[in-house]
């Protein structure tokens, strides 16, 4: 099968000698996807919302009203072909035995997934379909190319550059074309089919709608009372579409963007597409967004950006995060993780008051604080901002695991993607991926930065409105009279720093230069009949991954860090 195009999901493979059948399409928390079998009697498209997410308070309001808009969009599509959405509540290894039995199903269809929970999920539903005699089609479309295909192809194992991430995908060729538009019209489920419908259940009980895609409040999450906590982005297929065609239309930008060049303070217009959401859910189709660029790259005659800071290089990212993810053992954490640096992160009772106060944006430096306000309260923020935050947490200032922050993005971001989200804060606690922990990124001069007059922070942080400039990212530098003139007593009304960054952050560069130290040491001892075998490398050299590694910082970061020298060999 190929692709699947942006949401309704709906493609047909090229199926040979089947007989009419009647096809469930199961999409599970992640994914919108709809792949009936050509010939289908009846087609069923089902959505189950999983209590693994639903009653596990991980999942945001925010993420969570974003995924019950596109289920929205999603049924109101399937209505314009004749059909309509079908939402079952529960645990999917108790509802599909129903379905399937019930409705008399001969095929099941669904995303393939590379998580730890959706593999065995997925591995569950087709050992069940083996014992009901019901054929199974799962295809690939969360990404341009299959995982599995990407790691036989680098002997066996993920490519943990970019670089060589690159080349992997450059001797595989081109991916698969973004499917065709699906059918006007699409077989229904069968007449009589029971109309129940949705109810609210404490237990969790499996409940099946024949009506409308529940409400927030149908699944136990309550509305923000206050609207400047909803999220501005609408989910959907139809937003995804307009939003890629809005970003598509300006040549010159897509073949000009290079991400780290970006403005990590705009929020009227944020710099970047606000794409990432909707690939995420299935709204929209990677491949179908690598395809459009490609055209406006072609017409261009090759003058334009190139990976890893590109639009196409941010698509790569998400493909090479994927595949890691898939691939390493203990990805979403330190212990057991094979590429991640053992640091001594902090643990007690002041981690968790560095972390909280982190988390509610109260840590006394404004750039830091609207950030995270701004992350609550629209489910999105940029990814240099992203960088600021996660860098502050962890190896920058508050000295807290890379897990704990991953933990809050992942509840609040729109688009917080399992692999991604463990990839990327291991990299920006400098764990993987990134090795030059020496760079640390300012709270205060990497916001001023790109805003000097601080907008950003006076909008998500109101408390600051009328702090003049030459505060507003320093307040506590305010004199006793001005503080009381604007009405903001640091302490009071804004918290005081939660650390000292000028001292704090070279304490910390001296950490992370013990913990890899330390590090090298193990690594050392574990491969040293590897080295004997393939040579040391001369003193002074890199090895190939870690000038790979160096080079795609350079490229990537578009920091404005603390000065600070790198310690030096001893």
């Amino acid at each position: 099968m190929g692709d699947q195009n942006s949401h309704p999901k709906l493609s047909v493979p090229h199926a040979t000698h089947m007989t009419p059948s009647v096809c469930v399409c199961l999409v599970c928390v992640y994914f919108l996807l709809l792949s009936p079998v050509q010939g289908a009697s009846h087609l069923y498209p089902i959505f189950i919302l999983d209590p693994w997410f639903t009653a596990s308070g991980t999942v945001g309001t925010n993420r969570m009203r974003f995924l019950l808009q596109s289920l929205e969009d999603l049924d109101q599509s399937l209505r314009h072909r004749g059909s309509r959405l079908i939402v079952l509540r529960g645990n999917p290894q108790e509802v599909l035995p129903r379905v399937l039995s019930d409705w008399g199903i001969t095929h099941l269809c669904f995303e393939s997934d590379t998580e730890p929970y959706a593999k065995t999920r997925d591995a569950a539903a087709k050992t069940l379909c083996t014992e009901l005699g019901v054929q199974v089609i799962s295809s690939v479309s969360h990404t341009l190319y299959d995982p599995a295909d990407i790691v036989a192809k680098n002997g066996g194992k993920p490519p943990l550059t970019m670089q060589s991430f690159v080349k992997v995908c450059d001797s595989l060729g081109p991916p698969l074309p973004p499917a065709v538009d699906p059918p006007m019209n699409i077989p229904g489920p069968a007449p009589g089919t029971p109309h129940v419908e949705y109810t609210t259940t404490k237990g969790g009980d499996s409940c099946l709608t024949w009506g409308k895609v529940p409400s927030l409040s149908d699944i136990g999450y309550e509305e923000p009372k206050d609207s400047r906590e909803v999220s501005p982005f609408e989910g959907g297929e139809t937003a995804a579409l307009a939003r890629l065609a809005d970003m598509m239309s300006n040549h010159s930008w897509v073949c000009q963007f290079e991400k780290p060049m970006t403005d990590p303070s705009a929020f009227i217009k944020p710099s970047t597409t606000v794409l990432s959401p909707y690939l995420k859910f299935g709204c929209l189709s990677p491949r179908l967004f690598h395809a459009r660029l490609l055209d406006i790259y072609r017409a261009a005659n090759g003058k334009h950006a190139q990976p890893p800071v590109s639009l196409r290089g941010q698509l790569l990212w998400r493909e090479h995060f994927t595949v890691c993810g898939a691939y390493i053992p203990n990805f979403d954490r330190m212990e057991g993780n094979p590429i991640c640096k053992q640091v001594p992160w902090l643990t007690g009772p002041v981690a968790e008051h560095r972390l909280q106060a982190w988390a509610q944006g109260k840590t006394g430096y404004p750039w830091i604080d609207a950030i995270m306000t701004q992350l609550k309260t629209w489910g999105w923020i940029h990814h240099l901002a992203r960088h600021s935050v996660a860098c502050f947490l962890t190896r920058g200032d508050l000295w807290v695991s890379w897990e704990e922050g991953r933990d809050v993005f992942d509840k609040l971001l729109l688009d917080a993607d399992w692999s991604l989200n463990n990839a990327n804060w291991m990299w920006l606690s400098a764990s993987a991926f990134f090795n030059t922990y020496f760079r640390v990124y300012s709270p205060v001069a990497f916001g001023k930065k790109y805003d000097p007059t601080g907008k950003y922070v006076r909008h998500f942080l109101p408390v600051l409105r009328d702090v003049p400039d030459k505060y507003i990212y320093e307040p506590w530098l305010m004199p006793l009279d001005v503080q009381k003139r604007v009405h903001c007593i640091i302490g009071k009304d804004y918290p005081s720093p939660i650390v000292d960054h000028a001292v704090v952050h070279k304490e910390n560069i001296g950490k992370m230069a013990a913990a890899y130290k330390a590090s090298k040491a193990i690594s050392a001892g574990n491969d040293g009949d590897k080295k004997k075998k393939r040579g040391k490398p001369a003193a002074g050299k890199k090895t190939k991954e870690e000038s790979e590694e160096e080079e795609e910082e350079e490229e990537d970061s578009g920091e404005e860090t603390t000065t600070t020298k790198r310690p030096k060999k001893k």
